[in-house]
């Protein structure tokens, strides 16, 4: 082995001599420098790369007498480096490099050592006290710093080096080199420049022995490291160079100020320092180091300023340097533990799994009692300040204070720290901290104010979609905020233990009973998540150890669940008296009953009869968040409870909830909000819930007869019903199998009798006289005179027989009692009843509403004749009256009314008909209607003359019409290409406004009220015409009202009016220039001729 290294180091030396002698011949031979450079550069290139492969392969053949054969050359270019490029010089200090690492190692001549240290700093930062002329390149320096921290190391790592570093007259120069390096460490012009200057430093201060140099150096190099760590300077510099510059901070500090190095001072008496004051030299004193360590707590201060530093990597050599001056400096650096250990706290990770590989601060607490204390007043520092934290406008800060407080909380619980003051502080903090997030957070714009009927259908679609969603948050609820919000839970959520968190939430409770406003609010919330904490969550540690605890932590639990829960469900029960209630109570109440559901599963039935109705309540709240919250409160107990949908837990739960109502209508407890829920619960459930509501009805009913006064709540109440009856009459349970379908009252056209019928008529008038005349025949046959006297008794017995004989026919055809109606039929009659009574309020809207009520009943009424008939004749009166009303939409409603009344009773209504339209003019006001049109048509185009000629069109009212004029309705009309089109039904003149869009100022048109209520009034001529039975005369005013339809391309009204007598129809459409008749449709036939008319 010996040889072969023998013979590797000799062939090595036979490739080093040439390239030393050239290289030496160039550096001392040559006269001219500057060119012997170029050739210089290049061999001395040779010669690194030389080494440099060498060093790959083998580097146990360069030794200590090769290196300085081949330095020797070397030292020719250092020594007249001013005279040469900068490019050799850099290469010379490469292979300087690489022969201390690799050739001197610890055996490096100390003389050697220290001229080429003060090289070294002369070529980074020049001569001292002369000003460099131009700057050396980075590359340069960057290997100056590389050659400096490897000669440091290699004279460090032997004694007589070491030594020889800290020699007298070496000082001067090891104090430049430490200033050049700190000055290549602030101002490096690029990262890697700074990280091997930090190199360098590290080299320095692991070489230098001496404590009393290292604590004569130790200011300069934690001032330096300070600015490099601390900001702005920290937030310009690399992730890097910051993690290489905290490990040289502990380094240095650990060093110098470690216990172990300075414990000579530290058991020193105060009075023994006085003895040695006036040695000469005497530099590590008490005063010194109380001095040291204050200002290395100022530096501390402002280097710790990392700790919100992004980079994981900055954060993991932050712990680690607080953790390491905790361990090794606890006795030299007390002032600063309580800055060290909240550093520590904050960027503690938690990570058990690292614990056991390295020292943590809870290994620190349990070997040093005063951290403990320390860590208890950072927590209590950090839990004084939350609410003044949240209270900042940066989300940032609140969220990093609060996974400090929980990181705190956390430390606390593992080193099991106790203490009361600790636990009411943090009570009072979480209720100020949330008070004031919830005061500082603007009500977003969660859901936006939508009309009712469209968040009912909203529901009804969610609800068969069989979606549970979750709830909206109530507090701290705008987009921004959501990451604050989270954290908070997360604190709530972890902070302490199990009965820590219980005892919060009863303390939090009974805070809720004695406050009002937001800290109310806030403390109900509070409540309620750390309630929720504790069930969702359980402690391994205490299941592990003591399962006693956690049985008695699991029925605390669920006794303050219990106790929330009864609190919440008075909440609910309160809401209608509470009218100044916020409703956030409310909204956290829906949250807690639900929550309580969905714990108990189907358990949770029986408590439907408490909380089902409130819940349902709250689905007409005027705020929309609240409705929202109940709609997703009710799909969440019902799937909780079992149900498939919302709809199916109210059929099953119907009792209780019309209990409720009942319960509230007959004690006369009235509320806006019992009517309305009440509404919402028939839409929501559909036909099923009709037949179970005939005591709410009854109950209305009754609060109808106490309260017809307050037209408002008769209205609402009238809602209620008119939402029955809507529900009702589309119900499948509504009549019985055996009744008859409606029977259509509609008049058909009568056919045309020819000659077949005619002979058909006479044959059967034959047949009915041939068989008349047969059955006189065995009549008279059976009735024949017997031969004897007739006798009285004959006459009587057989008078008595036949008498005995009707009646047994008679008794045996006993009437049957018709069968009972359905619960929803009775139902409906019933409300139809009611309606007569107040169809005449004072209330125009309730009077329409109760039109409109009658409008879908009768046809659901209507298949039952026996029933319906008598209806119809008691509303009667009440309704034709309401035609005559002085609001208009009254009339169109009445109007509405009487067509589905005539479509449902049909010829039942012939004679009320002839009545009012003789008796009580009813024609007469049907002609002033028409005539209120056509003068509010006048109006409008005499205002419209001179404006724009087009924009309308016109619908003649039937009379003879000149040649230009004509009063008409005013009808916008469009054709098929988007163009305003004028058409004037009176003249069949078509007029197109091209493409301008033109506005005329010309008044109402068919939106005017007269219009309106003439459109109304000849629906309902039509529908008389169509379906009930009218005299001849009353038929005849009709035809002429109708005039004007007979024109309209709708053809329902001359379908109608033909269908009771075409040839009149016809007759007064001809005499009216109405038909357009062509002079080849004049009838013709051989030996007549037709007069033309």
């Amino acid at each position: 082995m010996a040889a072969n290294s023998s013979t590797a180091r000799n062939q090595f030396f036979k490739e080093l001599k040439p390239r030393c002698v050239s290289i030496n011949d160039l550096a001392v031979r040559s006269s001219d420098k500057k060119a012997s450079a170029k050739d210089l550069i290049k061999v001395t290139e040779d010669l690194s790369a030389l080494l440099d492969r060498q060093i790959a392969q083998d580097a146990s053949v360069l030794d200590e007498k090769l290196a300085d054969y081949v330095f020797f050359p070397l030292s020719n270019i250092l020594r007249y480096q001013q005279q040469y490029p900068i490019r050799l010089t850099e290469v010379a200090i490469k292979c300087f490099r690489t022969l201390v690492d690799h050739g001197w190692k610890s055996k490096l001549p100390k003389e050697l050592t220290q001229q080429v240290l003060l090289l070294l700093t002369f070529i980074i930062a020049s001569v001292p006290g002369q000003e460099a002329q131009h700057r050396i390149p980075e590359e340069t320096e960057l290997e100056s710093f590389k050659t400096l921290a490897s000669l440091v190391k290699a004279s460090g790592s032997s004694p007589i080096g070491a030594a020889a570093l800290v020699e007298a007259n070496a000082i001067p120069t090891l104090g430049h080199a430490i200033t050049v390096v700190l000055e290549g460490i602030t101002d490096g012009r690029t990262p890697v420049i700074q990280l091997e200057a930090l190199q360098a430093l590290d080299a320095l201060v692991t070489a230098i022995k001496d404590q009393t140099a290292l604590a004569t150096f130790l200011p300069g190099i934690v001032s330096s490291l300070s600015r490099l760590l601390a900001p702005p300077a920290s937030l310009k510099t690399q992730g890097k160079v910051l993690v290489q510059g905290i490990d040289t901070l502990k380094h240095v500090l650990t060093k110098v100020l470690g216990d172990i190095k300075v414990r000579g001072i530290l058991n020193k008496p105060d009075g023994d320092d006085k003895v040695d004051k006036d040695a000469e030299g005497k530099i590590l004193s008490t005063s010194w180091l109380k001095a040291t360590v204050a200002k290395v707590k100022l530096a501390l201060a402002s280097v710790l300023k990392l700790r919100t530093h992004l980079s994981e990597d900055v954060q993991v050599a932050l712990e680690n340097l607080c953790i390491t001056l905790l361990d090794e400096c606890h006795q030299s650096l007390p002032d600063a533990s309580s800055i060290l250990v909240e550093t520590a706290m904050i960027l503690s990770d938690n990570n058990d799994q690292e614990s056991i590989y390295k020292t943590s601060l809870i290994d620190l607490a349990g070997i040093y009692p005063q951290l403990g204390d320390a860590i208890k007043t950072t927590v209590y520092n950090w839990v004084i300040s939350l609410p003044r934290i949240v209270q900042s406008s940066e989300e940032k800060i609140k969220q990093q204070a609060m996974q400090n407080l929980l990181k705190g909380q956390s430390l606390i619980t593992t080193l099991q720290i106790d203490s009361s003051i600790l636990d009411d502080s943090l009570a009072v903090s979480l209720i100020d901290s949330a008070t004031a997030l919830v005061v500082g957070s603007k009500l977003g714009s969660v859901l936006s104010e939508l009309p009712s009927n469209t968040l009912e259908s909203s529901s009804r679609s969610l609800i068969e979609q069989g979606e549970v969603a979750s709830f909206q948050p109530v507090l701290i609820a705008r987009e921004t905020e959501r990451p604050t919000r989270a954290a908070l839970l997360n604190l709530i959520s972890k902070i302490g233990s199990q009965s820590q968190r219980i005892r919060l939430a009863g303390d939090m409770l009974s805070y809720v009973r004695e406050s009002d406003g937001p800290s109310q609010v806030t403390s109900y919330w509070l409540a309620f998540e750390l309630i929720k904490s504790t069930l969702t969550q359980s402690s391994e540690l205490d299941d592990l150890l003591d399962f006693s605890t956690a049985a008695e932590t699991s029925d605390g639990s669920e006794s303050a669940l219990q106790e929330l829960y009864t609190f919440s469900v008075a909440i609910l029960d309160s809401q209608a008296e509470a009218e100044d209630i916020d409703w956030r109570m409310q909204a956290i109440a829906l949250e807690v009953t639900t929550y309580a559901a969905s714990r108990m599963r189907e358990g949770f039935r029986p408590e439907l009869i408490d909380v089902l109705y409130p819940i349902a309540t709250f689905l007409g709240a005027d705020v929309p968040q609240l409705r929202q919250h109940a709609i997703t409160s009710l799909n969440s107990i019902a799937t909780a409870c079992g149900y498939p949908n919302v709809a199916d837990l109210i059929i099953d739960n119907v009792d209780y909830m019309v209990n409720s109502v009942s319960l509230r209508l007959n004690t006369f407890d009235i509320s806006p909000a019992s009517t309305q829920v009440l509404r919402l619960m028939i839409r929501l459930t559909g036909p099923r819930l009709i037949p179970y509501l005939d005591d709410v009805v009854a109950s209305i009913f009754a609060a109808l007869d106490n309260y017809h006064g307050y037209t408002l709540f008769v209205e609402s109440l009238f809602s209620v019903l008119a939402e029955v009856v809507q529900q009702g009459a589309r119900s499948s349970n509504l009549l019985l199998e055996d009744t008859p379908k409606s029977t259509s009252h509609r008049k058909a056209t009568p056919e045309i009798a020819t000659v077949r019928d005619l002979c058909g008529i006479l044959d059967e008038r034959h047949e009915r006289q041939k068989k008349r005349h047969q059955e006189q025949l065995e009549f008279e046959q059976l009735e024949r005179h017997p031969g004897r006297p007739f006798k009285a008794s004959d006459a009587a017995k057989l008078v008595d027989e036949r008498g005995v004989d009707e009646e047994e026919a008679t008794s045996t055809e006993v009437e049957k009692p018709p069968p009972p109606k359905t619960r929803t039929f009775q139902l409906l009659s019933r409300i139809t009843s009611l309606t007569q009574h107040y169809l005449t309020s004072p209330t125009p809207t309730l009077r329409k509403s109760l039109l409109n009520l009658l409008t879908t009943v009768c046809p659901a009424l209507s298949p039952d004749e026996n029933d319906f008939l008598p209806l119809v004749n008691a509303v009667w009166p009440v309704l034709i009256e309401r035609l005559y009303d002085p609001e208009t939409f009254v009339v169109v409603a009445a109007s509405e009314a009487l067509c589905a009344l005539c479509g449902a009773a049909g010829d039942f209504l012939s004679t009320r008909f002839k009545t009012e339209w003789w008796d009580n003019g009813l024609g007469k006001w049907c002609r002033k209607v028409r005539a209120e049109a056509l003068r509010s048509q006048e109006r409008d185009r005499g205002r419209g003359k001179g404006s724009a000629r087009v924009s309308t069109a016109t619908l003649s009212f039937g009379k003879s019409r000149p040649e230009s004029g004509g009063g008409g309705i005013i009808i916008p009309t469009r054709n098929a290409d988007g163009q305003l089109e004028i058409k004037d039904a009176g003249k069949e003149v078509t007029r197109s406004t091209g493409g301008t869009s033109v506005t005329s100022s010309s008044g109402l048109g068919r939106f005017a009220q007269a219009v309106q209520v003439w459109d109304a009034v000849q629906s309902l001529l039509i529908a008389i015409v169509t379906y009930v039975r009218i005299d001849d005369d009353v038929f005849d005013q009709i035809l002429v009202l109708l005039a004007d339809a007979l024109e309209s391309p709708n053809p329902e009204a001359r379908a109608a009016l033909e269908a009771i007598d075409a040839d009149a129809v016809w007759l007064f459409m001809y005499e009216r220039s109405m038909l357009a008749i062509e002079p080849s449709t004049h009838p013709s036939m051989a030996g007549a001729k037709f007069v033309q008319v």
